[in-house]
């Protein structure tokens, strides 16, 4: 591959690490803060609803990204075969411009003489 191509790849591989890990660490402030309404939780129990939240909020993340990647993948399927059609509309008429303007200068050059 193109140093380019690995660069831009790992960059994303980064980013994208570092924002699971950031949907991961906002997941365990969300589940301390839910705890902490409930002061009467044994520490034991305390880590174990802490436990479980982090685990559904991380689940439901990734569901959500993977819905969003599977609809990001229909969508450019979508407008890529959009833009292939657009792109040989444009040829075709532009060739069928450049066609008809030298019909159009054939004749009048054979009318002017």
């Amino acid at each position: 591959m193109k140093p380019d191509k690995d660069c831009a790849r790992g960059l994303a591989q980064l980013e994208g690490f570092l924002l699971w890990n950031a949907e991961v660490e906002r997941a365990r402030r969300q589940a301390r803060r839910f705890t902490d309404r409930l002061p009467w939780l044994t520490t034991a129990q305390r880590e174990d609803v802490e436990r479980v939240f982090i685990a559904e909020r991380v689940a439901a993340s990734r569901e959500s990204l993977t819905r969003i990647r599977d609809r990001t993948d229909e969508l450019r399927e979508e407008y890529t075969g959009r833009y292939v059609r657009l792109r040989a509309r444009c040829v075709a008429v532009s060739a069928g411009a450049v066609g008809a303007a030298t019909c159009l200068g054939t004749a009048l050059t054979l009318v002017l003489r």
